[in-house]
């Protein structure tokens, strides 16, 4: 495998009402108006794009850019319109077509799991990252646990829920832990101890298959990669290419140790729980903790931890100022969560402005 490895990014995004900027349940009809290049969600207000495998950066922001505009044009053919909102500021409205999707597979599992799955109007974004071989890549999986609350923190872009603010920056990351599958992972130290540990999920007879195997990184075997899913949707084309480089940089610099045979940090899960759960609760505005020592810092020094961390991955993909650039972006401007509020607040706390706001930050 190439020292830089191919990755590609999926992005769930919200259909929304042009006028009112509610979300609106037509994604049967835009998924029919893309012809086949838009994928249906668990909900019938979202929609799915995935981009090809990239190894240049500047190719898998110009696929991402052009997968937003065939969504929107899907969309504004069926007079909707599209954003990227990890949560739904405004409640759906009567009459929108707003709801679980009863189709195949997602209405087993809205059958299943009650209101956890028919609430689940969140949208992430998860990236495909090519690794050597599954071995390897649960060799990634186990060194990149300590990072993933860092990455969950930089992304966060879902302040709002049905009309209200959270007060979480992301607040996606508090539903979406509701599904029994998910979260942060243990140590498996090898191929065969995780694949133990999806056979004793399965075997339980509670999720339908290993695609519910909702870790917050995890192997796709049938893409040859780890799927590191922990991050928000992003408001903006350049905040998703943020975290498509920064989750390559983390695998990239596991696989090389895992080659290397360098010791996997022990970080007990449930300190991963807390630390997740403080990157969702503030984002960037307040201490993260870093998982140098799992002590708490200033969320700009665990930023430049984090690039430090990965650098040597960075430069050789040629990302090293975009990473820069971008964290320090992200200090001065704020993360989607802070954006959204202060389009709020210049509207005098309107979310539909919110979402407003959001369609026009779509597409650059």
């Amino acid at each position: 495998m190439s020292e830089v490895p191919p990755f590609g990014a999926e992005e769930e995004l919200l259909l929304v009402d042009p006028g009112s900027g509610a979300p609106r349940g037509w994604s049967g009809a835009v998924r029919d108006a893309a012809d086949g290049s838009l994928d249906g969600e668990m909900r019938t207000e979202q929609v799915e794009t995935a981009t090809a495998p990239h190894t240049k950066t500047d190719d898998l922001a110009a696929d991402l850019h052009r997968r937003r505009i065939e969504a929107r044009e899907a969309a504004a053919a069926q007079g909707v319109d599209v954003a990227g909102l990890a949560t739904s500021p405004l409640a759906a409205e009567d009459g929108g077509g707003s709801g679980p999707n009863q189709e195949g597979r997602y209405g087993r599992i809205a059958q299943r799991f009650g209101a956890i799955a028919t609430s689940q109007l969140t949208s992430g974004q998860h990236v495909h990252v090519e690794v050597g071989s599954p071995e390897e890549g649960v060799g990634v999986l186990d060194r990149i646990g300590p990072w993933l609350p860092v990455m969950r923190a930089l992304a966060a872009n879902s302040p709002c829920w049905r009309g209200r603010d959270t007060d979480y920056a992301s607040y996606r990351s508090v539903v979406w832990s509701r599904w029994p599958s998910a979260g942060p992972t243990r140590v498996f130290g090898s191929l065969a101890a995780y694949d133990e540990a999806v056979a004793a999920m399965l075997a339980t007879d509670t999720v339908l298959d290993d695609a519910m195997v909702y870790f917050d990184a995890r192997l796709s075997r049938e893409l040859g990669t780890v799927e590191v899913r922990v991050t928000d949707v992003a408001l903006e084309v350049e905040d998703a290419v943020l975290v498509a480089v920064l989750a390559r940089g983390l695998v990239a610099t596991a696989a090389r140790d895992h080659r290397r045979g360098t010791p996997v940090p022990s970080t007990p899960v449930e300190a991963l729980r807390l630390a997740h759960w403080r990157a969702a609760r503030w984002g960037l505005t307040d201490a993260l903790v870093d998982p140098r020592d799992g002590r708490t810092a200033a969320a700009g020094t665990v930023l430049d931890a984090l690039r430090e961390h990965v650098a040597d991955a960075l430069t050789d993909a040629g990302d090293a100022d975009r990473a820069a650039d971008g964290c320090a972006r992200l200090l001065a401007d704020g993360t989607g969560s802070e954006r959204q509020r202060a389009a709020a607040r210049r509207a005098d706390g309107d979310l539909a402005a919110v979402v407003r706001d959001a369609r026009e930050r779509f597409l650059p």
